[in-house]
């Protein structure tokens, strides 16, 4: 398998995580956002990805785009070990933590809505820091309130083994640190990710810990 890859990439992270856990080789293929004008706008990576994003999985002739659609196919894939729980709706609850952080908060503050914001809408590098902290820190503190007290948050969002929602929660909440969000209130979710980072499957899917780390 091939993943083009952004260190930084909070969806490219996931994936990473997800390959680690299910002990998955695969070649890292840097795909750099800032870079040549963005190299993920190359008419050569554009062919693999229509939307010029990261990431994008080669598994064989089959080319997947979409982190969580990319993790589900590695669950069904590749079952050991599971992503997901046996039941019905404890899949649920894993997904609607991971879509919370995947399609509520990621989407208003990646790369190219803040490139927007700043290039296209004139706004200041204050104000769009401004908006990066509202949206992170109001999406983080509603997915706090799903966790915390909830019986079924155990050692990680749910229970005592990694889901597909820890694999959103850890990108998330290292680049909110990375822009300087209040996560005090939090400690559910701290919690989590200090149990996260004791595992080597999150710390070698780490932005530090990848060949285009910068």
């Amino acid at each position: 398998m091939e993943l083009y890859s952004y260190f930084r990439s909070s969806a490219a992270y996931r994936v990473r995580i997800a390959l680690n856990l299910k002990g998955l080789p695969y070649d890292y293929r840097a795909v750099h956002l800032l870079k040549d004008g963005g190299q993920q706008l190359a008419p050569q990576y554009r062919a693999l990805n229509p939307n010029a994003l990261v990431p994008a999985l080669v598994d064989g002739d089959a080319v997947l785009t979409q982190s969580l659609a990319i993790v589900e196919y590695l669950e069904e894939t590749h079952p050991q070990p599971p992503l997901l729980p046996s039941d019905a709706l404890g899949r649920a609850r894993v997904r609607a933590i991971a879509q919370t952080i995947a399609c509520d908060i990621h989407p208003l503050n990646n790369l190219r809505v803040l490139k927007y914001l700043k290039h296209e809408l004139k706004v200041s590098e204050e104000a769009k820091n401004a908006w990066y902290k509202h949206w992170v820190e109001l999406g983080l503190a509603g997915v706090e309130a799903m966790l915390a007290g909830a019986p079924q948050t155990g050692r990680f969002c749910h229970g005592d083994a990694p889901t597909l929602a820890d694999l959103c929660l850890v990108p998330q909440l290292a680049n909110a640190r990375r822009f300087g969000c209040d996560l005090s209130a939090m400690p559910t979710l701290a919690r989590i990710e200090a149990a996260c980072a004791e595992l080597p499957a999150f710390q070698q899917a780490a932005p530090a810990a990848q060949p285009d780390a910068e």
